[in-house]
């Protein structure tokens, strides 16, 4: 199944996707729904949490928008939001060797491990603000995001998908020179917080994907546009630390709860492996478009993933008062 919200006359409704339409799960709602299955289908987060209840209870209300037309509205006409809004988002970094490969060298043993703040998350369709006094080296990153569906801590690798909820898509939009400074002998220091933390930087959508619907996480192709362009291309198989691994790593320090999302890092492709200034290197790929420069006011990003959907979103200067 393909979850989503969207706005309804200024109100966050949960949604599902059924051929080219939203149903509104609360609407479609047989008679006789549980007073429980109600309220989880009013809330994305709930309903994530409710489990297998939960979704018995999106079965029957799909099954009865199907055979009534209760609750139905056509995709095209509806205003999709970010399909959750997330307790927690951690990220890894560095989890693709060709990102690794445009930019200065690092080393680790252990999966990169930073967090972006939910106060940035925006939905497809939404506007990215390019704000000159954050940033004037704006980037993308399409990265798998991981929706954590059952409590857990200290989770083997082997047990790591039963914790599994579903899949989106998340834009890793990252303010460049606030993330990266060269040292005069050629090393780099980082500073996560603020190049990954600012409004907007966090794009979800179009919808989640549930966990039955992708047996292999492992398994999907990731592309992302800019103007058309074709600039990331890739497969989740080739991250370093596949998402089982990443859900044991993360899982050693933090619960990890229901609405906490995982997002996996982003392959070669961005703006940053084609800026000399901050220590980016030659494009690996041939396949794909290099960039020649940062984001900019009124270029569209478009971040694909297979099985999952496409998140669309414009880049626009932001207000100064």
């Amino acid at each position: 199944m393909k979850l989503v919200r969207y706005d309804r006359n200024g109100a966050v409704r949960v949604g599902a996707l059924d051929d080219e339409h939203v149903v509104d799960l609360l609407d479609a709602c047989p008679t006789g729904t549980p007073t429980g299955a109600i309220s989880a289908l009013s809330d994305m987060t709930r309903l994530i949490a409710a489990g297998e209840e939960g979704l018995k209870a999106v079965r029957a209300a799909l099954a009865h928008s199907q055979k009534t037309g209760a609750g139905r509205t056509p995709l095209a006409k509806a205003k999709l939001k970010a399909p959750l809004a997330p307790t927690l988002i951690l990220c890894s970094g560095e989890n693709y060797w060709d990102h690794r490969g445009e930019k200065p060298e690092v080393t680790r043993k252990d999966p990169e491990f930073f967090l972006k703040t939910s106060l940035g998350v925006v939905g497809p369709e939404d506007d990215i603000l390019r704000d000159e006094r954050v940033t004037q080296k704006l980037d993308y990153e399409t990265e798998l995001l991981i929706v954590i569906g059952k409590s857990g801590r200290h989770i083997s690798r082997e047990r790591a998908l039963e914790h599994v909820f579903g899949y989106s898509i998340l834009n890793d939009v990252t303010a460049r020179d606030r993330q990266v400074t060269l040292r005069p002998d050629g090393s780099s220091v980082y500073n996560l917080g603020p190049g990954k933390n600012f409004d907007t930087c966090a794009p979800i959508g179009p919808c989640i994907v549930t966990r039955d619907e992708i047996a292999d996480p492992q398994s999907l192709e990731l592309k992302t546009w800019v103007n058309d362009e074709l600039r990331q291309s890739n497969s989740t198989a080739k991250m370093i630390w596949d998402c089982p691994q990443l859900i044991e790593f993360f899982s050693t320090f933090i619960t990890l709860r229901p609405g906490v999302v995982i997002s996996t890092g982003t392959p070669g492709g961005t703006a940053w492996g084609t800026d000399p200034e901050l220590g980016g290197k030659k494009p690996m790929r041939k396949d794909v478009i290099a960039p020649k420069g940062y984001l900019q006011a009124g270029d569209e990003v478009v971040c694909e993933i297979e099985r999952i959907g496409r998140l669309r979103n414009r880049v626009v200067t932001a207000a100064t008062n």
